[in-house]
C-alpha cells in the first residue's frame, strides 16, 4: 500500500491562502504539490487575475466616460472626477441612465431610502433580462454600496444595447402582469376584472406585433396616402368611363336585353371557375386521402411484421418492463428532482429573505462551515474506527446497490433524453407537414415523381458543379495574368530606375523624360490631325491587335496553366483523403475518449475500493497489536504466577487482586458486625430519646410559666410551691 509524504502533504482538497481572501488553490487532485509550492502558485494566478480585472475595468471606465460626455447626459467627467465619485453619486449616475432607457426610473435617489432604491433597480434590471456574473447576494450586496465591479459592468451593458432595451422597457410597462395573491382572486370581481386585463395584455402583444411588421414591411404612411390618392383617381377615371359607356351604348337598339345576356354570361363564368376550383379542391382531396389510405396501410404492414413471431408472454412481459420503468420515473426519479427544485427554491427564497450580510458575517459562515466540516470527519473516522466485522461485508452490498443504483439513475436521464429527442423529432415533422401542405399545390412527392426530382436535382447539381469548376479555373487564370502583369510593372519599373541612372551616370539626366513629354506631344499632335482621317478600318485593325497580343499572352500562359491543372487535381483528391482520413481520426478520437471515460470510472471505483480496504488494513493492524498487547500481557502474568521467587508472585494480578479479595471481605465482616450492634442498641437508644423529648417538653413548660409570673404575683406563690412539689416528685 502507498504512503503519502508527511513533508509534502497532497493538495486534494480546497487550500486557503494566506493572506489572500476568497482564493482558493486550484491544483487537481492528480498532483502531489507541496503546500508552499500550491501557495505560490495560487499568489501568481491572483495576482494575474487582479491585472486582468484591473485592466478590464480601466477600459469600462474609459467607455463609460465616454458615453457620459456625449448626448444626452453631457457631464464632462475625466476618468479621476468619475472614479472618485462617491458611492450616492454613483447610484444617481445609474438611476440617471436607467431613466433613459425608461422614464419612469427618474428621480432623485435622495428622496428614497437605500433599500427602496435598490428593490427598484434589481426590479427594472430583472424587467431588462440582465445577466450579472456575480451570485444574487453578491450582487445586491453590491448594488446596494454602489461597488465600482458591480456599478461598471451594468452601465457598459446599458450603454451598448440602449435602443432595445428602451424597446424592452417599453413592452415590460405592458406586459408585465401585476402580482395578486391568490386569496384575492378567489374573489369573482377581481378574477373577472384579471382576466378582463390578461386579454388586454394578449390584445397588446398582437397589436405591437402588427404594428412591428408594418414598421419592417418597407411602406411608410406617406407612401399608403400616395397609393390611396392614385387609386381615388383611377377610381373616378373608371367611374367617368363607365358613364361614357353607358351613354354610348343606351344609343344601341335592346341595349337592356344585351346587358342582360352579359350578366347572365358573366355569372355563368364565375359559377364555372367556382366549379373548377371545387374540382380540384375535390382532387386535392381525394389525393390526400389516397395518401392517407397509403400511410395507414404501410402502419397497418408494420404493425403486423413488428407482431410476426410475438407472443402473448413476450408482449405482457414488454408491458411489464415499461411498465416498471414508469413506476420508476414515477415513484423514484421524479419525486427525488422534485424535491430538490423544491429545495433548491426554498434555498433561494432564504437568499432573497435574508438582509444584504457583510464580510464578517460571511467570515463566521465560513468559520461555521469549517468546524462542521471538521466535525463530520472526526465522525467519519470514529465510525471506521469501530466499524464491526458485519458492517464490513455489508459495505461490499452497499457499494454495489450504489452502482447499480448510479447505472438506473444513468439509464433513466438516457431514457428521458430520449423521449425528448423523440418528442422534437415528431414536432419537426409535424411542422414540416404543416409547411409542404401551405406551399405550392400542397402536393408531396411520391414513388416514381420522387426519383424522377432527385434524377433531375441530380442533374443540376451535376451541372452546378461543373460550372463551379470552370469559375474556379477562370479565377485562377485571372490571379494568374493579375500576377504576370504585376511582374511586368516591376520589371519596367526597374528599366527605368536603370535607366534614370545610366542618364545620371553620362550627364543627360532627364532626357528620356523630355524624350517621352515630346513624344507624347507628337503624338497627341498626330493624333488630333489624323483624328479626321480615321476610320472604321483603323478601329478593326486596332482590335486585331489587341486580340492578337491577347492571344499571344494565352498562348505563352498555357503550358504554366497545364502544369497548374494536374496540380490543382492531385490537390483536390489529396484533400478529400485528408477529409477521409480526419473524419477516420475524428471516430476513433470519439471511441477512445469514451472508453478512456470508461476505464477513469472503473479506476475511481478501484480506488475507492483501495481507500476503503486500505483503511480496513490500518484497523486490523490496530486491533491485531491491541491483541498482541493482551497476549504479552497473559504471557507476563503466567510468568510470574508460577515463578518460585515470592516478591515475583506477589507482582502477578492474581495475587493483587487475591489481597484486594480478602481486603474487601475483611472490611465487609467489620461492617456487618457493626450492623448487629447498631440493631442491638437500637431499642434502648429509642427509648432515651423518647425520655429526652419529654425532658425537652416539661422545660419548655417551665419556661412559660417563669415568663407569666410576673403578671399574676399572687397566685405565683401558690404556683411556684406546687411546680417545687412536682420538680421534688420528679427529681
Amino acid at each position: 500500500m502507498g504512503k503519502q509524504s508527511s513533508t509534502f502533504p497532497p493538495c486534494n482538497r480546497s487550500l486557503l491562502i494566506s493572506g489572500i481572501p476568497n482564493t482558493f488553490c486550484t491544483a487537481t487532485d492528480s498532483h502531489n504539490w507541496p503546500v508552499e509550492l500550491c501557495k505560490g502558485y495560487c499568489l501568481f494566478v491572483y495576482i494575474n487575475n487582479g491585472r486582468r480585472q484591473a485592466v478590464k475595468m480601466s477600459e469600462q471606465l474609459k467607455y463609460i466616460v465616454e458615453q457620459l460626455n456625449k448626448e444626452p447626459f453631457k457631464r464632462n467627467y475625466n476618468l479621476i472626477s468619475f472614479d472618485s465619485l462617491e458611492a450616492l453619486h454613483l447610484l444617481q449616475v445609474l438611476n440617471d441612465v436607467l431613466a433613459e432607457v425608461n422614464p419612469q426610473q427618474k428621480l432623485d435617489i435622495r428622496e428614497e431610502g437605500a433599500d427602496q432604491t435598490a428593490l427598484r433597480m434589481l426590479n427594472e434590471l430583472k424587467i431588462l433580462k440582465y445577466k450579472p456574473t456575480e451570485d444574487p447576494s453578491t450582487f445586491r450586496q453590491g448594488l446596494v454600496s454602489a461597488n465600482k465591479p458591480v456599478i461598471y459592468p451594468i452601465l457598459v451593458w446599458l450603454f451598448q444595447k440602449t435602443p432595445e432595451l428602451k424597446k424592452r422597457a417599453y413592452l415590460g410597462r405592458y406586459l408585465v402582469k401585476v402580482d395578486i395573491p391568490p386569496d384575492i382572486l378567489q374573489d369573482e370581481q377581481v378574477g373577472d376584472t384579471f382576466a378582463q386585463y390578461e386579454e388586454l395584455v394578449e390584445t397588446f402583444k398582437i397589436l405591437h406585433k402588427e404594428s412591428e411588421n408594418l414598421k419592417t414591411s418597407g411602406f411608410s404612411a406617406s407612401d399608403i396616402r400616395k397609393d390611396i390618392d392614385h387609386m381615388m383617381e383611377e377610381k373616378q377615371q373608371v367611374s367617368k368611363r363607365i358613364e361614357r359607356l353607358k351613354k354610348r351604348v343606351e344609343t344601341v337598339p335592346k341595349h337592356e336585353q344585351m346587358l342582360e345576356v352579359a350578366r347572365n354570361y358573366r355569372n355563368e363564368q364565375e359559377q364555372q371557375q367556382t366549379r373548377m376550383q371545387q374540382k380540384q379542391d375535390q382532387r386535392n382531396q381525394l389525393h390526400h386521402a389516397e395518401q392517407k389510405l397509403q400511410r395507414i396501410t404501410k402502419q397497418v404492414q408494420d404493425l403486423k411484421q413488428s407482431t410476426v413471431g410475438a407472443t402473448a408472454e413476450g408482449l405482457v412481459k414488454k408491458l411489464e418492463e415499461e411498465n416498471e420503468v414508469n413506476k420508476y420515473l414515477c415513484e423514484e426519479k421524479i419525486p427525488k428532482e422534485i424535491e430538490a427544485m423544491t429545495a433548491a427554491c426554498r434555498n433561494l427564497e432564504n437568499v432573497m429573505s435574508v438582509p444584504a450580510m457583510g464580510q464578517s458575517e460571511l467570515d463566521e459562515i465560513h468559520d461555521k462551515i469549517n468546524n462542521l466540516n471538521s466535525e463530520v470527519n472526526d465522525l467519519i473516522e470514529k465510525r471506521m474506527m469501530r466499524n464491526d466485522p458485519i458492517d464490513d461485508k455489508l459495505s461490499l452490498f452497499r457499494q454495489q446497490a450504489v452502482i447499480i443504483a448510479g447505472k438506473k439513475e444513468t439509464a433513466a436521464e438516457a431514457l428521458k433524453e430520449a423521449k425528448d429527442e423523440l418528442q422534437q423529432c415528431q414536432q419537426e415533422l409535424q411542422e414540416k407537414r404543416e409547411a409542404a401542405k401551405n406551399v405550392g399545390s400542397e402536393q408531396i412527392l411520391k414513388g416514381d415523381d420522387f426519383k424522377a426530382f432527385v434524377n433531375k436535382l441530380r442533374g443540376k447539381s451535376s451541372t452546378y458543379k461543373k460550372k463551379r469548376q470552370e469559375l474556379a479555373e477562370l479565377r485562377s487564370e485571372y490571379g494568374v495574368l493579375t500576377r504576370t502583369e504585376e511582374i511586368l510593372r516591376q520589371r519596367d519599373e526597374a528599366i527605368q530606375e536603370q535607366l534614370s541612372m545610366l542618364e545620371a551616370k553620362k550627364g543627360v539626366s532627364g532626357y528620356h523624360d523630355t524624350q517621352e513629354e515630346l513624344e507624347k506631344v507628337s503624338a497627341i499632335k498626330s493624333e488630333l490631325d489624323d483624328m479626321k482621317g480615321k476610320t472604321l478600318d483603323d478601329m478593326s485593325g486596332m482590335v486585331m491587335k489587341l486580340n492578337a497580343s491577347i492571344a499571344n499572352k494565352k498562348t505563352s500562359l498555357a503550358p504554366i496553366i497545364k502544369e497548374l491543372r494536374p496540380l490543382r487535381e492531385k490537390a483536390k483528391e489529396m484533400q478529400t483523403d485528408y477529409d477521409d482520413k480526419k473524419m477516420t481520426y475524428d471516430t476513433m478520437s470519439a471511441g477512445l475518449e469514451s472508453n478512456r471515460s470508461k476505464l477513469e470510472q472503473e479506476v475511481r471505483v478501484l480506488q475507492e475500493e483501495c481507500s476503503q480496504e486500505e483503511s480496513r488494513f490500518h484497523y486490523l493492524n490496530s486491533m491485531l497489536k491491541m491483541i498482541e498487547v493482551q497476549q504479552q500481557r497473559v504471557a507476563d502474568e503466567m510468568k510470574a504466577y508460577t515463578s518460585s521467587d515470592p516478591a515475583e508472585r506477589k507482582k502477578s494480578y492474581r495475587e493483587m487482586y487475591g489481597r484486594k479479595i480478602q481486603e474487601q471481605e475483611n472490611l465487609g465482616k467489620s461492617l456487618r458486625e457493626k450492623q448487629k450492634a447498631v440493631k442491638a442498641s437500637h431499642g434502648p437508644s429509642m427509648k432515651q430519646m423518647k425520655m429526652w423529648q419529654d425532658f425537652e417538653s416539661l422545660m419548655e413548660c417551665k419556661k412559660r410559666c417563669f415568663l407569666s409570673a410576673d403578671q399574676h404575683e399572687e397566685s405565683g406563690q401558690i404556683f411556684r410551691s406546687e411546680v417545687d412539689g412536682e420538680d421534688r416528685l420528679v427529681l
